[in-house]
């Protein structure tokens, strides 16, 4: 069986070798973040708005990095490990991890950070789900609190954990996630878009979404093509009113929510976005 390979602070190491100690941060605090990005025709794809996201991120937890974090290291290193794991002209997932390295309790010892960054080979089912849509449910056991933090991909992932097992559970494609009020926020991996009234609307930044890469772009393509959109905050009730209801984010795009109970969803405005996004990756 072929080595795979990490990148792990400009080494690659193999991918089941140990690298991380009992007192690293992220694994004991969740104190970092992570980018996931998707690698097509030998690069990233809107690469500009991930390094954007990752910038802001680390500022705001004094993360800093001997380098510059910025769009020709993260290329560079993707490029590379890219090759070494033989992927090169495949759809790859790309994840880059960045965590406060060093000891300490809560308070820590120094602000260094450190990354991993590891490739993985897309499967097809982004495009069974453009076919076929998604069907959802909405998690409310536990619900995800704001605050100005809540933007961010951070390491502390709980909600989204249980989420998933939830989701798991009930063999469903997706779920919706609900804030600390109990209106919508995102899905599992993705944020929400609501066709409704012939008005576009989506969880605003303030109800405790991530500020998604795919989000941006999407927001930009539906103004240009003449949409409203409306960032607001939104009652799960839309859910069995909607016209059209899909998700998105930067490994698969514009996806199509078919089902929600008994609700069944229309696709135009989705599968309008979805062809000009291929333009926009051709």
């Amino acid at each position: 069986m072929p080595v795979h390979y990490i990148d792990f602070n400009n080494n690659h190491v193999p991918e089941r070798e140990a690298i991380l100690t009992a007192n690293n941060r992220a694994f004991r605090y969740g104190d970092g973040l992570f980018e996931t990005m998707r690698w097509m025709d030998g690069d990233i794809r809107f690469l500009n708005h991930h390094v954007a996201r990752l910038q802001e991120g680390m500022r705001m937890l004094q993360l800093e990095y001997d380098a510059a974090v910025d769009e020709q290291f993260i290329r560079s290193r993707a490029t590379a490990l890219v090759s070494k794991n033989g992927l090169d002209g495949q759809h790859v997932r790309v994840r880059l991890q960045i965590y406060r390295d060093g000891e300490g309790l809560y308070s820590p010892q120094q602000n260094k950070a450190a990354y991993v960054m590891s490739v993985s080979p897309l499967d097809t089912d982004d495009v069974k789900h453009r076919k076929l849509g998604l069907i959802v449910d909405v998690y409310a056991e536990y619900r995800k609190p704001y605050s100005e933090l809540s933007k961010l991909k951070s390491a502390n992932a709980l909600v989204y954990v249980m989420a998933g097992l939830y989701r798991k559970k009930k063999g469903l494609d997706d779920v919706l996630i609900l804030n600390q009020e109990g209106f919508l926020c995102e899905s599992l991996s993705s944020n929400v878009f609501v066709w409704y009234g012939k008005k576009l609307y989506t969880p605003a930044i303030s109800e405790g979404c991530i500020d998604g890469v795919m989000r941006k772009v999407v927001i930009d393509m539906a103004l240009d093509s003449g949409l409203e959109v409306i960032e607001a905050q939104i009652s799960p009730d839309i859910m069995n009113e909607a016209d059209e209801i899909f998700h998105t984010n930067a490994v698969h795009g514009v996806q199509w929510v078919m089902g929600y109970k008994q609700k069944r969803y229309f696709n135009r405005i989705s599968r309008m976005l979805q062809e000009r996004l291929a333009m926009v990756n051709s």
